[in-house]
C-alpha cells in the first residue's frame, strides 16, 4: 500500500523518465504527455493495490499500456495536418543517434531504453515487459547489432564524403 507521499515523490523523481519511455513507443510529443497523465492517473486512482518497493516498474507497466491504448486508438485516424504542420520544422541535434533508435521496432527500442538508459535489470525489465528473461537479453543483443550496422554505415557514409 502506498502512501500519497511516496507516490508523489516517487513520480517527481521519475517523471522524465517515464515520459522517455512513452517516447520510445509513441512518436507524437502531444500522446506522450497523454499517455504519462492518463497513466498516472489511473496509478493514483489504484495506488492503494501496490507494495512500495514495486512502484516505480508498476508505474512504468502502466504506461506502457496507456502508450499501446493510444496507438490502438491512433490507428483508425490519419494525422495529415499534424504531418503537414511539423514537417521539415524542428531537426533535433541529435538527428542520426533519434533516427537510429527510432528505426528500431518498439520491442527492440523498449528493453534497449530500459537497460541502457533508466539502468533496469534484466530480471526487472523482464517483469515490466511480461518476457521472459532470455527474451530480453535476446533483444538487447537485436537492438545493438542492429544499431552498430547503422552507426557503421553513417561512419563509412560520412568518410566517403569527407574525401
Amino acid at each position: 500500500m502506498v502512501d500519497e507521499q511516496t507516490f508523489v515523490a516517487t513520480v517527481l523523481e521519475n517523471e522524465r523518465m517515464l515520459y522517455r519511455v512513452s517516447r520510445s513507443i509513441l512518436r507524437n510529443d502531444n500522446d506522450c504527455l497523454d499517455a504519462v497523465q492518463e497513466a498516472l492517473s489511473r496509478a493514483w486512482a489504484r495506488r492503494n493495490q501496490v507494495h512500495p518497493d514495486h512502484l516505480r516498474p508498476w508505474l512504468i507497466r502502466i504506461v506502457i499500456n496507456e502508450c499501446h491504448n493510444i496507438q490502438r486508438k491512433s490507428r483508425r485516424m490519419v494525422p495529415t495536418e499534424e504531418i503537414e504542420a511539423y514537417a521539415g520544422v524542428y531537426d533535433p541535434p541529435d538527428t542520426f543517434l533519434r533516427d537510429a533508435l527510432d528505426s528500431l521496432e518498439e520491442r527492440l527500442r523498449l528493453p534497449l531504453l530500459l537497460h541502457y538508459l533508466e539502468d533496469f535489470k534484466i530480471s526487472e525489465i523482464a517483469a515490466m515487459l511480461r518476457i521472459p528473461q532470455g527474451t530480453v537479453k535476446w533483444r538487447l543483443h537485436k537492438a545493438r547489432k542492429q544499431l552498430r550496422i547503422e552507426f557503421d554505415e553513417e561512419v563509412s557514409g560520412d568518410e566517403s564524403h569527407g574525401s
